[in-house]
């Protein structure tokens, strides 16, 4: 990967620290490289680019010159913009042996250790106004607020040979000394967005680590960062769609980033909803698709879900099926299960294959050892949703859910390239 390309990545996923801010920047960014924005509610035109966001999710889409309606297929890269976190409460404001606190819930999968002794800052979103009309605002403060203080050794002796937290006592974040004030988070928002306390209706808060993302490596040939799973392959698809400057007769190549994803994609804004369906559906229609003929181009249609994928780790050999290795900075991983716990079958292997071949990228294969339970991606679900051939793929990393995470330099290069074939091949 190019310095200057590594640096757009580090430098994005520092710029979104929250699904929303992900969200926000990438349809932006797309509006910046000659993309129309339309709003869900909109009646979407026939622009050959265009974007829509709302929440977390985004789509965007480019258009092939020719669209006969009766030979129509969509090349679509799924991904998502969510990563396991820690999240305000509602009534967030505690008080323990002097310590002000802020309440928290765990989001998704986290690996909890992860997030002890770190400086926080917190992101999200923030709704004001009255009864009659309000107003969503981003909010993103990067000073260190909150810390997730550790238990000392001297008081937890055997914390060396295995570690254990509880969620609603352990994971409590310090942020000042003094009793609980009733209302103190609202009125921290309140002037951060610059509004009076009785102004904030409601939020979606988390806490993000300050550290900024950074190479790393004798010869940085790694990268570290917060949020990698899923950052780096939505910063992956963007990246390619945009530079895609041909898309192939007959084709809509699109690029969705789902929320959610994390907690199990059901949601208005996740894979299980129907926003894709009816998105595809709408974009079909600009181009006088009727109903059959969408349904019709479903079946002759095939999807990238792009995520992370387990690299070997050193340390933990054993973890790993032994003929399934995958490397850092080795290229895509394909990820296969039997029990379609990914979506990858001989048929959809076989076309990403081909687009990596064709954009010069190496490619890996990863199969979960049999006596382990496998994680799942939207991958599946958008198979069962559409009925569309669907591959599983992602870069590999390590520390997998962790408040940062590792990866290889060169593989986000190699990721783009390959979903830039995809979508533009003709």
């Amino acid at each position: 990967m190019s310095d200057s390309m590594l640096q757009r990545l580090l430098s994005w996923i520092d710029a979104a620290p929250s699904p929303y801010h992900a969200a926000n920047n990438a349809a932006n960014d797309l509006v910046d490289s000659g993309f129309d924005r339309s709003n869900p509610d909109d009646a979407w035109s026939d622009s050959d680019r265009m974007v829509v966001s709302w929440g977390g999710a985004v789509i965007a889409a480019a258009f092939s010159t020719k669209i006969d309606p009766d030979q129509l297929r969509f090349r679509l890269v799924g991904a998502h913009t969510d990563s396991p976190n820690l999240r305000i409460k509602p009534n967030p404001d505690l008080s323990h042996a002097g310590y002000q606190q802020l309440g928290v819930e765990v989001y998704g999968g986290v690996l909890l250790n992860s997030w002890l002794d770190r400086d926080l800052g917190i992101s999200g979103r923030v709704v004001v106004g009255d009864s009659t009309a309000y107003e969503t605002h981003l909010v993103q403060v990067d000073k260190p607020l909150l810390r997730v203080a550790q238990l000392a050794i001297h008081l937890d002796r055997d914390v060396n040979e295995g570690l254990k937290l509880d969620r609603q006592s352990h994971i409590v974040p310090i942020w000042g000394l003094g009793d609980a004030e009733k209302g103190a988070f609202r009125s921290f928002l309140a002037a951060e967005v610059g509004v009076d306390d009785f102004d904030i209706l409601s939020w979606d808060i988390m806490c993000h680590d300050l550290t900024p993302s950074s190479p790393l490596g004798r010869n940085e040939e790694f990268y570290a960062a917060p949020r990698i799973d899923n950052l780096a392959s939505c910063h992956a698809a963007l990246e390619a769609l945009r530079e895609t400057e041909a898309v192939a007769n007959n084709t809509i190549s699109a690029v969705v980033l789902f929320d959610h994803e994390e907690i199990g994609s059901e949601s208005s804004t996740g894979a299980r909803g129907p926003m894709l369906s009816h998105a595809l559906e709408r974009l079909a229609a600009t181009r006088g698709v009727s109903r059959e003929q969408f349904l019709r181009a479903l079946s002759r249609s095939s999807c990238i879900s792009a995520d992370g994928a387990h690299a070997v780790h050193p340390n933990y050999v054993d973890r790993h099926e032994p003929e399934h290795q995958v490397a850092l900075n080795g290229g895509p991983v394909i990820k296969l299960n039997a029990n379609v716990r990914y979506a990858t079958d001989a048929e959809s292997s076989a076309l990403f294959q081909s687009a990596c071949r064709s954009a010069g990228v190496p490619f890996q294969q990863y199969a979960h050892r049999s006596n382990l339970l496998c994680g799942s991606t939207i991958g599946p679900i958008t198979a069962a949703q559409l009925g569309m051939s669907v591959v599983d793929v992602g870069s590999p990393q390590l520390s997998m859910h962790s408040a940062r995470e590792m990866a290889g330099a060169s593989d986000p290069a190699y990721l783009t390239a390959s979903l830039k074939a995809f979508l533009g091949d003709t």
